[in-house]
């Protein structure tokens, strides 16, 4: 049996194919009544629209690509999750793509992508700025957790809560901290470094920065020893995997944690509130900055090239057992 086409869907409908094209592209160019009824009869018929032919005719995909910097890194799951949602509600398809921590990477399947979405979420995306001005020349974009003067983006807000951080620790006692600072072309490792950095010189505390350190659970024995021959009596890691590989070797070394060394992390992810001691970490609402962040991409056409927003999105500071007095 044959499988229906637009003209059969126009026929039984009693409309031009056009306006059947319309109800499936451009629906806000027909009346309600008409596209109800043009679904009923293709429902009935059991006809789907080629995908191919509707982005010929409407000039989309339905389909926006994430670009994550690693894939297994628990800190994006709820960011996909927010995003797969909101980009679900809007009929379009999320496709995710893992960079593996590599510029390179990154820019090909960009490259590659491009003629077959309708625009990019970029999440710590890795590549220079000029980079991503031209990926924003071919396709719109959204940056996640980054910040570049021109583009739309979404990031939390380190600055106030590295103040939280720095607040915390001091009021435990803490004079001297040391960051465990994340990938060399990573924004946000240097923006929450300049963030600590200004809140411990604002509260009369030291702060002193160490790496780089690929931020993951195995890179923490190097990032505890090299924590150690700092001196300092708070550890700030990058992120939450390299905070639980720096609490499980300062577990091997002998000390414990909090009493001898104070630990904290970023990020706020599962294994936070899991690992022993629970980790002390900057958390906010991941889920809402990938929600935000396609809103933000789903609305770029109706933006002039010079009204690109930067949101900013609240963090948290979430205690735990990682933290004591010095």
């Amino acid at each position: 049996m044959a499988r229906p086409t637009i003209y059969d869907v126009a026929s039984a409908a009693g409309v031009a194919t056009s306006t059947v094209s319309r109800a499936f592209t451009n629906p806000g160019r027909v009346s309600a009544a008409t596209r109800e009824r043009v679904l009923a009869s293709a429902a009935e018929l059991g006809y789907r629209p080629n995908p191919h032919a509707r982005a010929l005719l409407s000039g989309r995909h339905h389909t926006v690509a994430m670009v994550v910097s690693d894939i297994t890194n628990p800190h994006y799951f709820e960011l996909i999750r927010g995003a797969e949602m909101r980009a679900r509600m809007s009929e379009y398809t999320l496709l995710l793509v893992n960079a593996e921590e590599s510029p390179r990477m990154e820019w090909e399947q960009i490259q590659r992508l491009a003629p077959a979405v309708d625009g990019f979420l970029l999440a710590a995306s890795r590549l220079p700025d000029e980079n991503l001005r031209q990926i924003a020349d071919q396709r719109p974009v959204v940056l996640m957790s980054r910040e570049v003067p021109g583009l739309a983006s979404v990031v939390l807000d380190h600055v106030e809560g590295c103040r939280q951080i720095v607040a915390h620790l001091t009021s435990l006692g803490h004079r001297e901290l040391v960051y465990l600072a994340g990938p060399r072309n990573s924004w946000m490792a240097a923006t929450r470094w300049a963030a600590l950095k200004e809140a411990a010189e604002q509260a009369g505390t030291t702060a002193r920065r160490i790496g780089p350190f690929t931020p993951k659970v195995s890179q923490g024995g190097a990032a505890a020893d090299g924590a150690l021959n700092d001196g300092a009596s708070a550890i700030v890691a990058h992120n939450d995997l390299l905070a639980i590989g720096v609490i499980q070797r300062l577990t091997q070394r002998g000390l414990r944690v909090p009493a001898d060394v104070s630990v904290v992390g970023f990020d706020n992810i599962f294994a936070a509130d899991v690992c022993t001691p629970g980790l002390t970490t900057l958390g906010g609402a991941h889920a809402d900055l990938g929600r935000v962040a396609v809103e933000l991409l789903l609305t770029a056409d109706t933006r002039a090239n010079d009204d690109q927003p930067s949101v900013v999105l609240p963090t948290e500071l979430v205690l735990r057992g990682s933290t004591g007095a010095a």
